[in-house]
């Protein structure tokens, strides 16, 4: 072999340039992944939150009392499990219910916990 020749060799070039653009591409995609959790999870917990206040306003048997409108509130949220807590209260604007959450986000070196809540309220 010659003495250049082994730097204008490309073999396994495109080995090397899929290593390289791989980690950022996958990253990309997690990244992606854990945005779509976090917005479902906040849209969920918003959707509980006004559920739980329309029945609390509404519907007397079923949410009468604020510790039946929280257990409402925690039936109807599908979502992921952010440990989602709600408090009701009735106020100014009529039977408000609040839902709070903490989306947790764990990557393999970084790790963070993404605060989330949600407020309703029906007349």
């Amino acid at each position: 072999m010659k003495r250049g020749s082994y730097w204008r060799d490309e073999c396994g070039a495109g080995s090397a340039e899929f290593a390289l653009v791989l980690i950022p591409f996958m990253a990309a995609v997690f990244a992606i992944i854990y945005a779509s959790l976090m917005f479902y999870a906040n849209q969920t917990l918003q959707f509980a939150a006004e559920t739980a206040a329309r029945c609390y306003s509404v519907n007397a048997s079923t949410c009468g009392t604020v510790g039946n409108v929280q257990t409402y509130a925690r039936n109807n949220y599908k979502g992921p499990n952010i440990g989602a807590s709600f408090t009701a209260a009735a106020t100014g604007c009529g039977h408000t219910v609040t839902g709070t959450g903490s989306f947790p986000i764990n990557v393999v070196v970084y790790r963070a916990s993404v605060p989330l809540s949600a407020t309703a309220c029906f007349p």
